[in-house]
């Protein structure tokens, strides 16, 4: 399961089978893990239902902030996590990929995650803001959730 290939973002499991709506999935017939009975099955190293969070995922941003998250003991709650630690998770809010994964607590963040994309990719606004504007409100928010001072 070292052996991970990342494309433009996109994250997806390790430790079972590439699915084909992961990006560029013709290429991860190039990763040994594609030819490892151990990993190349549907379930792989895991069962069905045992939860994302039991779920090893290809390294990105998303992980390094819900580990930066969690390290710093946020007060956000759970969808919210959810939501930083999956939103790259394309195979699965786009297309049910590796749904069978998934726990109850994983299927009702992911409507939260799905609400959330809205305003993800393809959203940004073309005028720039006035960071020192805005600067206070975000503050407030890093305080409310993140009560000690940041360890990055």
């Amino acid at each position: 399961m070292l052996d991970c290939i990342y494309f433009a973002g996109d994250t997806f499991p390790v430790g079972c089978a590439f699915d084909e709506s992961n990006v560029h999935h013709k290429f991860f017939e190039g990763n040994s893990d594609y030819h490892n009975p151990m990993y190349n099955t549907k379930y792989g190293v895991y069962s069905e239902g045992c939860g994302l969070e039991n779920v090893l995922m290809s390294w990105g941003h998303d992980d390094y902030m819900y580990l930066v998250a969690k390290e710093n003991k946020t007060t956000l709650p759970s969808a919210a996590l959810f939501i930083i630690r999956y939103h790259s998770f394309y195979p699965l809010h786009r297309f049910g990929a590796y749904s069978y994964l998934m726990n109850e607590e994983d299927k009702e963040n992911l409507k939260w995650l799905h609400v959330f994309n809205k305003y993800d990719l393809y959203s940004k606004s073309k005028v720039r803001i006035d960071a020192e504007k805005v600067k206070p409100y975000y503050l407030s928010l890093i305080e409310k959730y993140f009560p000690a001072k940041l360890k990055w």
